[in-house]
Protein backbone atom coordinates (compact mmCIF):
# COMPACT_ATOMS: atom_id res chain seq x y z
CA UNK A 1 0.00 0.00 0.00
CA UNK A 2 1.04 3.47 -0.45
CA UNK A 3 2.74 5.78 2.27
CA UNK A 4 0.99 8.54 0.63
CA UNK A 5 -2.83 7.69 2.17
CA UNK A 6 -4.39 9.81 3.63
CA UNK A 7 -7.63 10.37 6.39
CA UNK A 8 -9.45 11.72 2.44
CA UNK A 9 -8.40 8.73 0.60
CA UNK A 10 -9.99 6.41 3.59
CA UNK A 11 -13.37 8.43 3.17
CA UNK A 12 -13.31 8.01 -0.62
CA UNK A 13 -12.39 4.74 -0.04
CA UNK A 14 -15.67 4.35 2.42
CA UNK A 15 -17.97 6.11 0.30
CA UNK A 16 -17.14 4.23 -2.43
CA UNK A 17 -17.46 0.72 -0.60
CA UNK A 18 -21.21 2.25 0.61
CA UNK A 19 -21.98 2.90 -3.54
CA UNK A 20 -21.52 -0.53 -4.13
CA UNK A 21 -23.29 -1.58 -1.08
CA UNK A 22 -26.26 0.54 -2.28
CA UNK A 23 -26.39 -0.34 -5.98
CA UNK A 24 -26.57 -4.23 -4.68
CA UNK A 25 -29.31 -3.75 -2.09
CA UNK A 26 -31.25 -1.99 -4.80
CA UNK A 27 -31.01 -4.59 -7.52
CA UNK A 28 -31.66 -7.03 -5.09
CA UNK A 29 -34.58 -5.69 -3.92
CA UNK A 30 -36.35 -5.27 -7.21
CA UNK A 31 -35.03 -8.96 -9.11
CA UNK A 32 -35.93 -10.79 -6.29
CA UNK A 33 -39.85 -9.35 -6.33
CA UNK A 34 -40.16 -9.74 -10.38
CA UNK A 35 -42.51 -12.52 -9.63
CA UNK A 36 -44.95 -9.88 -7.35
CA UNK A 37 -44.58 -7.55 -10.31
CA UNK A 38 -45.55 -9.89 -12.46
CA UNK A 39 -48.71 -10.73 -10.75
CA UNK A 40 -49.94 -6.54 -10.30
CA UNK A 41 -49.43 -6.35 -14.00
CA UNK A 42 -50.87 -9.08 -15.03
CA UNK A 43 -48.11 -9.76 -17.59
CA UNK A 44 -47.51 -13.29 -19.45
CA UNK A 45 -44.32 -13.86 -19.55
CA UNK A 46 -43.33 -12.73 -23.28
CA UNK A 47 -44.36 -9.07 -21.93
CA UNK A 48 -42.13 -9.35 -18.70
CA UNK A 49 -39.40 -10.63 -20.72
CA UNK A 50 -39.86 -7.37 -22.94
CA UNK A 51 -39.90 -5.46 -19.72
CA UNK A 52 -36.43 -7.28 -18.24
CA UNK A 53 -34.47 -6.80 -21.40
CA UNK A 54 -35.24 -3.20 -21.82
CA UNK A 55 -33.46 -2.83 -18.39
CA UNK A 56 -30.16 -3.92 -19.73
CA UNK A 57 -30.42 -1.90 -23.12
CA UNK A 58 -31.20 1.23 -21.23
CA UNK A 59 -28.45 0.65 -18.88
CA UNK A 60 -25.85 0.73 -21.44
CA UNK A 61 -27.15 4.07 -23.16
CA UNK A 62 -27.17 5.51 -19.73
CA UNK A 63 -23.54 3.93 -18.95
CA UNK A 64 -22.28 5.70 -22.33
CA UNK A 65 -23.92 8.89 -21.40
CA UNK A 66 -22.24 9.05 -17.87
CA UNK A 67 -19.41 8.81 -19.24
CA UNK A 68 -19.57 11.61 -21.32
CA UNK A 69 -20.40 13.49 -17.98
CA UNK A 70 -17.17 12.27 -16.34
CA UNK A 71 -14.45 14.20 -18.29
CA UNK A 72 -16.23 17.75 -17.39
CA UNK A 73 -17.79 16.91 -13.74
CA UNK A 74 -15.91 13.86 -12.59
CA UNK A 75 -17.95 10.30 -11.57
CA UNK A 76 -18.10 11.98 -8.13
CA UNK A 77 -21.17 13.93 -8.88
CA UNK A 78 -22.59 11.93 -11.61
CA UNK A 79 -22.88 8.78 -9.16
CA UNK A 80 -24.16 11.36 -6.12
CA UNK A 81 -26.68 12.31 -8.74
CA UNK A 82 -28.06 8.86 -9.97
CA UNK A 83 -27.40 6.73 -7.02
CA UNK A 84 -30.80 8.15 -5.15
CA UNK A 85 -32.02 8.32 -8.49
CA UNK A 86 -31.81 4.34 -9.25
CA UNK A 87 -33.34 3.96 -5.68
CA UNK A 88 -36.52 6.57 -6.40
CA UNK A 89 -36.84 4.83 -9.26
CA UNK A 90 -37.59 1.56 -7.62
CA UNK A 91 -40.04 2.85 -5.28
CA UNK A 92 -41.81 4.45 -7.99
CA UNK A 93 -42.04 1.06 -10.05
CA UNK A 94 -43.93 -0.11 -6.87
CA UNK A 95 -46.23 2.45 -7.00
CA UNK A 96 -47.24 1.84 -10.58
CA UNK A 97 -49.65 -0.40 -9.46
CA UNK A 98 -51.50 -2.11 -12.62
CA UNK A 99 -50.46 0.65 -14.88
CA UNK A 100 -48.53 -0.78 -17.98
CA UNK A 101 -47.25 2.47 -18.83
CA UNK A 102 -46.02 3.87 -16.17
CA UNK A 103 -44.00 0.35 -15.09
CA UNK A 104 -42.50 1.12 -18.66
CA UNK A 105 -41.44 4.38 -18.00
CA UNK A 106 -40.36 3.18 -14.48
CA UNK A 107 -38.43 0.07 -16.15
CA UNK A 108 -36.82 2.58 -18.22
CA UNK A 109 -35.38 5.07 -15.80
CA UNK A 110 -34.33 2.47 -13.47
CA UNK A 111 -31.93 0.91 -16.87
CA UNK A 112 -30.85 4.37 -17.78
CA UNK A 113 -29.79 5.24 -13.91
CA UNK A 114 -28.56 2.05 -12.97
CA UNK A 115 -25.94 2.12 -16.28
CA UNK A 116 -25.07 5.75 -14.97
CA UNK A 117 -24.28 4.34 -11.48
CA UNK A 118 -22.51 1.10 -12.91
CA UNK A 119 -20.14 3.83 -14.70
CA UNK A 120 -19.59 5.78 -11.99
CA UNK A 121 -19.03 3.99 -9.29
CA UNK A 122 -16.64 1.57 -10.96
CA UNK A 123 -15.07 4.71 -12.43
CA UNK A 124 -14.52 5.69 -8.29
CA UNK A 125 -13.15 2.59 -7.10
CA UNK A 126 -10.40 2.61 -10.16
CA UNK A 127 -9.59 5.81 -8.63
CA UNK A 128 -9.24 4.38 -5.31
CA UNK A 129 -7.10 1.78 -6.20
CA UNK A 130 -5.42 4.11 -8.53
CA UNK A 131 -4.67 6.17 -4.93
CA UNK A 132 -3.88 2.82 -2.77
CA UNK A 133 -1.40 1.03 -5.22
CA UNK A 134 -3.09 -2.20 -4.72
CA UNK A 135 -6.18 -4.47 -6.00
CA UNK A 136 -9.18 -3.53 -4.25
CA UNK A 137 -12.13 -4.27 -6.70
CA UNK A 138 -12.88 -7.79 -4.72
CA UNK A 139 -13.41 -5.99 -1.79
CA UNK A 140 -15.85 -3.59 -3.45
CA UNK A 141 -17.84 -6.27 -5.01
CA UNK A 142 -17.55 -8.46 -2.02
CA UNK A 143 -20.00 -5.89 -0.54
CA UNK A 144 -22.28 -5.55 -3.09
CA UNK A 145 -23.17 -8.80 -2.93
CA UNK A 146 -23.21 -9.00 0.35
CA UNK A 147 -25.60 -5.96 0.29
CA UNK A 148 -27.96 -8.20 -2.26
CA UNK A 149 -28.12 -10.74 0.18
CA UNK A 150 -29.74 -8.73 2.70
CA UNK A 151 -31.63 -6.93 -0.23
CA UNK A 152 -33.11 -10.55 -0.99
CA UNK A 153 -33.75 -11.32 2.55
CA UNK A 154 -36.05 -8.33 2.85
CA UNK A 155 -37.92 -9.26 -0.09
CA UNK A 156 -38.44 -13.00 1.23
CA UNK A 157 -39.08 -10.61 4.88
CA UNK A 158 -42.04 -8.62 3.15
CA UNK A 159 -43.95 -11.13 1.07
CA UNK A 160 -43.52 -13.66 4.45
CA UNK A 161 -45.41 -10.45 6.31
CA UNK A 162 -47.81 -9.48 3.18
CA UNK A 163 -45.93 -6.21 3.19
CA UNK A 164 -47.36 -4.25 -0.13
CA UNK A 165 -44.81 -4.04 -3.13
CA UNK A 166 -44.75 -0.33 -2.98
CA UNK A 167 -44.13 -0.47 1.16
CA UNK A 168 -41.59 -2.75 0.27
CA UNK A 169 -39.49 -0.85 -2.40
CA UNK A 170 -40.08 2.21 -0.72
CA UNK A 171 -38.49 0.93 2.90
CA UNK A 172 -35.36 -0.34 0.57
CA UNK A 173 -35.12 2.73 -1.24
CA UNK A 174 -35.09 4.96 1.60
CA UNK A 175 -32.37 3.37 3.51
CA UNK A 176 -30.23 3.56 -0.02
CA UNK A 177 -30.99 7.24 -0.24
CA UNK A 178 -29.86 8.16 3.56
CA UNK A 179 -26.53 5.69 2.46
CA UNK A 180 -26.04 8.07 -0.46
CA UNK A 181 -26.70 11.29 0.84
CA UNK A 182 -24.62 10.55 4.10
CA UNK A 183 -21.36 9.56 2.21
CA UNK A 184 -21.70 10.86 -1.36
CA UNK A 185 -19.90 14.37 -0.55
CA UNK A 186 -16.81 12.26 0.32
CA UNK A 187 -16.24 10.79 -2.78
CA UNK A 188 -13.45 11.89 -4.90
CA UNK A 189 -14.16 14.83 -6.54
CA UNK A 190 -12.91 15.97 -10.21
CA UNK A 191 -9.09 17.13 -9.73
CA UNK A 192 -8.92 14.16 -7.60
CA UNK A 193 -9.28 11.75 -9.66
CA UNK A 194 -6.83 12.62 -12.18
CA UNK A 195 -6.98 12.91 -15.85
CA UNK A 196 -7.63 9.78 -17.89
CA UNK A 197 -5.96 9.26 -21.37
CA UNK A 198 -7.23 11.53 -24.11
CA UNK A 199 -9.11 10.11 -27.03
CA UNK A 200 -5.74 10.31 -29.25
CA UNK A 201 -3.89 8.39 -27.19
CA UNK A 202 -7.05 5.27 -26.58
CA UNK A 203 -7.12 5.02 -30.56
CA UNK A 204 -3.30 4.32 -30.59
CA UNK A 205 -3.05 2.28 -27.57
CA UNK A 206 -6.34 0.13 -28.81
CA UNK A 207 -3.99 -0.61 -32.13
CA UNK A 208 -1.62 -2.63 -29.87
CA UNK A 209 -4.04 -4.58 -28.24
CA UNK A 210 -4.83 -8.12 -30.19
CA UNK A 211 -8.10 -8.92 -30.44
CA UNK A 212 -8.13 -12.66 -30.94
CA UNK A 213 -7.02 -13.49 -27.38
CA UNK A 214 -9.88 -11.10 -26.42
CA UNK A 215 -12.56 -12.51 -28.56
CA UNK A 216 -11.71 -16.42 -26.49
CA UNK A 217 -12.03 -14.92 -22.91
CA UNK A 218 -14.76 -12.69 -24.24
CA UNK A 219 -17.01 -15.70 -24.87
CA UNK A 220 -16.43 -17.34 -21.56
CA UNK A 221 -17.49 -13.51 -20.48
CA UNK A 222 -20.40 -13.33 -22.56
CA UNK A 223 -22.11 -17.02 -21.29
CA UNK A 224 -21.48 -16.40 -17.38
CA UNK A 225 -23.49 -13.50 -17.58
CA UNK A 226 -25.69 -14.79 -20.10
CA UNK A 227 -26.36 -17.70 -17.12
CA UNK A 228 -25.69 -14.33 -14.30
CA UNK A 229 -29.32 -12.65 -16.43
CA UNK A 230 -31.15 -16.00 -16.42
CA UNK A 231 -30.68 -16.45 -12.57
CA UNK A 232 -30.92 -13.18 -11.68
CA UNK A 233 -34.08 -11.71 -13.68
CA UNK A 234 -36.01 -15.34 -13.65
CA UNK A 235 -34.81 -17.34 -11.07
CA UNK A 236 -37.68 -16.21 -8.34
CA UNK A 237 -40.05 -16.30 -11.22
CA UNK A 238 -39.23 -20.01 -11.83
CA UNK A 239 -39.75 -20.89 -7.89
CA UNK A 240 -43.00 -19.44 -7.71
CA UNK A 241 -45.01 -20.19 -10.94
CA UNK A 242 -43.13 -23.64 -11.91
CA UNK A 243 -42.01 -24.98 -8.49
CA UNK A 244 -44.61 -23.82 -6.71
CA UNK A 245 -42.76 -22.04 -3.93
CA UNK A 246 -44.51 -19.44 -1.54
CA UNK A 247 -43.97 -16.43 -2.11
CA UNK A 248 -41.11 -15.45 0.78
CA UNK A 249 -39.47 -18.52 -0.44
CA UNK A 250 -38.91 -17.20 -4.18
CA UNK A 251 -36.07 -14.86 -3.50
CA UNK A 252 -34.05 -16.90 -1.60
CA UNK A 253 -32.54 -18.65 -4.73
CA UNK A 254 -31.03 -14.97 -5.56
CA UNK A 255 -30.09 -15.22 -2.12
CA UNK A 256 -28.13 -18.41 -2.25
CA UNK A 257 -26.56 -17.66 -5.30
CA UNK A 258 -25.34 -14.54 -3.63
CA UNK A 259 -23.78 -15.93 -1.09
CA UNK A 260 -22.41 -18.57 -2.90
CA UNK A 261 -20.60 -16.06 -5.01
CA UNK A 262 -19.15 -14.09 -1.89
CA UNK A 263 -17.76 -17.12 -0.86
CA UNK A 264 -16.30 -18.41 -3.74
CA UNK A 265 -14.81 -15.31 -5.17
CA UNK A 266 -13.02 -15.41 -1.34
CA UNK A 267 -10.78 -18.17 -2.03
CA UNK A 268 -10.62 -17.61 -5.90
CA UNK A 269 -7.19 -15.80 -6.15
CA UNK A 270 -5.36 -18.20 -4.26
CA UNK A 271 -6.99 -20.92 -6.45
CA UNK A 272 -5.62 -19.37 -9.17
CA UNK A 273 -2.03 -19.24 -7.35
CA UNK A 274 -1.81 -22.80 -6.91
CA UNK A 275 -3.33 -24.22 -9.68
CA UNK A 276 -3.19 -22.06 -12.46
CA UNK A 277 -6.13 -19.95 -14.50
CA UNK A 278 -7.01 -22.73 -16.61
CA UNK A 279 -7.70 -25.17 -14.07
CA UNK A 280 -10.12 -22.92 -12.20
CA UNK A 281 -11.75 -21.74 -14.64
CA UNK A 282 -12.80 -25.45 -15.74
CA UNK A 283 -13.58 -26.02 -12.50
CA UNK A 284 -15.91 -23.11 -12.10
CA UNK A 285 -17.44 -24.13 -15.77
CA UNK A 286 -17.66 -27.90 -14.38
CA UNK A 287 -19.72 -26.69 -11.58
CA UNK A 288 -22.42 -24.15 -13.06
CA UNK A 289 -23.14 -26.43 -15.21
CA UNK A 290 -23.96 -29.04 -12.17
CA UNK A 291 -25.81 -26.09 -10.86
CA UNK A 292 -27.86 -25.20 -13.60
CA UNK A 293 -28.48 -29.08 -14.50
CA UNK A 294 -29.64 -29.14 -10.66
CA UNK A 295 -31.78 -26.27 -11.68
CA UNK A 296 -33.94 -27.32 -14.81
CA UNK A 297 -33.93 -30.67 -13.43
CA UNK A 298 -35.38 -29.01 -9.84
CA UNK A 299 -38.56 -31.25 -8.33
CA UNK A 300 -39.22 -28.72 -5.89
CA UNK A 301 -37.95 -25.25 -4.58
CA UNK A 302 -35.84 -26.23 -1.96
CA UNK A 303 -33.84 -28.52 -4.51
CA UNK A 304 -33.78 -25.14 -7.08
CA UNK A 305 -32.14 -23.55 -4.32
CA UNK A 306 -29.57 -25.39 -3.43
CA UNK A 307 -29.05 -25.88 -7.13
CA UNK A 308 -28.56 -21.90 -7.57
CA UNK A 309 -25.72 -21.80 -4.77
CA UNK A 310 -24.12 -24.64 -6.58
CA UNK A 311 -24.15 -22.81 -9.67
CA UNK A 312 -22.62 -19.43 -8.27
CA UNK A 313 -19.78 -21.18 -6.73
CA UNK A 314 -18.88 -21.82 -10.26
CA UNK A 315 -19.50 -19.10 -12.39
CA UNK A 316 -18.26 -16.15 -10.00
CA UNK A 317 -15.27 -17.17 -11.10
CA UNK A 318 -15.10 -17.01 -14.86
CA UNK A 319 -15.32 -13.48 -14.88
CA UNK A 320 -12.30 -11.85 -12.15
CA UNK A 321 -9.83 -14.59 -14.55
CA UNK A 322 -11.32 -13.24 -17.69
CA UNK A 323 -10.14 -9.78 -16.65
CA UNK A 324 -6.66 -11.33 -15.55
CA UNK A 325 -6.20 -12.47 -18.83
CA UNK A 326 -7.30 -9.37 -20.66
CA UNK A 327 -4.03 -7.51 -18.39
CA UNK A 328 -1.92 -10.09 -19.81
CA UNK A 329 -2.64 -8.95 -23.68
CA UNK A 330 -2.53 -4.80 -22.99
CA UNK A 331 0.65 -3.44 -23.33
CA UNK A 332 -0.90 -0.27 -22.56
CA UNK A 333 -1.66 -0.07 -19.01
CA UNK A 334 -4.99 2.03 -19.97
CA UNK A 335 -6.81 -0.80 -19.41
CA UNK A 336 -8.20 -1.48 -23.60
CA UNK A 337 -8.27 -4.93 -23.37
CA UNK A 338 -10.26 -4.78 -19.68
CA UNK A 339 -12.34 -2.00 -21.82
CA UNK A 340 -13.28 -4.71 -24.43
CA UNK A 341 -13.81 -7.29 -22.30
CA UNK A 342 -16.37 -5.99 -20.48
CA UNK A 343 -18.37 -5.83 -23.66
CA UNK A 344 -19.05 -9.12 -23.30
CA UNK A 345 -20.67 -8.50 -20.25
CA UNK A 346 -23.43 -6.54 -21.13
CA UNK A 347 -23.81 -9.29 -24.22
CA UNK A 348 -24.37 -11.70 -21.93
CA UNK A 349 -26.73 -10.03 -19.67
CA UNK A 350 -28.96 -9.13 -22.54
CA UNK A 351 -28.78 -12.55 -24.41
CA UNK A 352 -29.66 -14.12 -20.85
CA UNK A 353 -32.55 -12.00 -20.62
CA UNK A 354 -33.81 -12.04 -24.27
CA UNK A 355 -33.21 -15.98 -25.20
CA UNK A 356 -34.93 -17.12 -21.97
CA UNK A 357 -37.78 -14.58 -22.23
CA UNK A 358 -38.28 -15.77 -25.94
CA UNK A 359 -38.32 -19.69 -24.65
CA UNK A 360 -40.30 -19.83 -21.80
CA UNK A 361 -43.45 -18.42 -23.44
CA UNK A 362 -43.60 -21.86 -25.43
CA UNK A 363 -44.73 -23.91 -22.65
CA UNK A 364 -47.29 -22.80 -20.13
CA UNK A 365 -46.11 -25.52 -17.61
CA UNK A 366 -42.58 -26.14 -18.41
CA UNK A 367 -41.39 -22.58 -20.12
CA UNK A 368 -38.61 -21.33 -17.20
CA UNK A 369 -37.23 -25.42 -16.75
CA UNK A 370 -37.32 -25.44 -20.99
CA UNK A 371 -34.97 -22.20 -21.08
CA UNK A 372 -33.19 -22.62 -18.72
CA UNK A 373 -31.37 -25.48 -20.67
CA UNK A 374 -29.79 -22.85 -23.42
CA UNK A 375 -27.86 -21.10 -20.54
CA UNK A 376 -26.61 -24.82 -19.10
CA UNK A 377 -25.60 -26.06 -22.63
CA UNK A 378 -23.83 -22.86 -23.47
CA UNK A 379 -21.56 -23.00 -20.68
CA UNK A 380 -19.86 -25.68 -22.13
CA UNK A 381 -18.05 -22.69 -24.06
CA UNK A 382 -15.62 -22.11 -21.08
CA UNK A 383 -14.30 -25.51 -21.87
CA UNK A 384 -13.76 -24.52 -24.97
CA UNK A 385 -11.99 -21.48 -24.60
CA UNK A 386 -10.10 -22.87 -21.28
CA UNK A 387 -7.11 -22.53 -22.49
CA UNK A 388 -7.17 -19.25 -23.46
CA UNK A 389 -7.32 -17.69 -19.79
CA UNK A 390 -3.53 -18.30 -19.78
CA UNK A 391 -2.53 -16.09 -23.08
CA UNK A 392 1.06 -15.38 -24.07
CA UNK A 393 1.91 -12.32 -22.27
CA UNK A 394 2.34 -9.53 -24.70
CA UNK A 395 5.43 -7.50 -24.13
CA UNK A 396 5.12 -4.45 -21.89
CA UNK A 397 1.48 -6.01 -20.33
CA UNK A 398 1.02 -5.62 -16.66
CA UNK A 399 -0.92 -8.97 -15.88
CA UNK A 400 -1.00 -7.77 -12.24
CA UNK A 401 -2.75 -4.40 -12.74
CA UNK A 402 -5.93 -3.81 -11.20
CA UNK A 403 -8.52 -4.79 -13.26
CA UNK A 404 -12.20 -3.01 -13.17
CA UNK A 405 -15.09 -5.48 -13.32
CA UNK A 406 -18.62 -5.10 -12.95
CA UNK A 407 -21.27 -7.12 -11.02
CA UNK A 408 -24.59 -8.53 -12.03
CA UNK A 409 -27.09 -6.48 -13.29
Amino acid sequence: MSKGITARDRQARFAAYTAFAVQGLCFASLVTQVPQMQKAHHLSDATLSLVLLMVPLVAGVGSVASGALFQRFGSGPVLRVSQPAVAVTIALIGLTGDNDVALYVAVAAFGLFVGAVDASMNAQAVAVERRYGVSLITGFYAVWSVAGILGGLWAALSNKIDLPLFACFTIAAAVAVAASAATGHRLYRRAEEGDGPTAAELKAAGRSVPWRPILIVGAAMAVAYLADAAISNYGAIYIDDELSGADWVAPLGYVAYQVAMVISRGVADLAVRRSGPVRVVRLGGAVGIIGMVGVVAAPNAAFAIAAFAVAGLGLSVIAPVCFTAAGRVDPTGLGVAVARVNIFNYVGFVLGAAIVGAIAPLSADNGLRLAFIAPTALILVVFVTAKGFAPVPVKGARPDAPAMERPTV
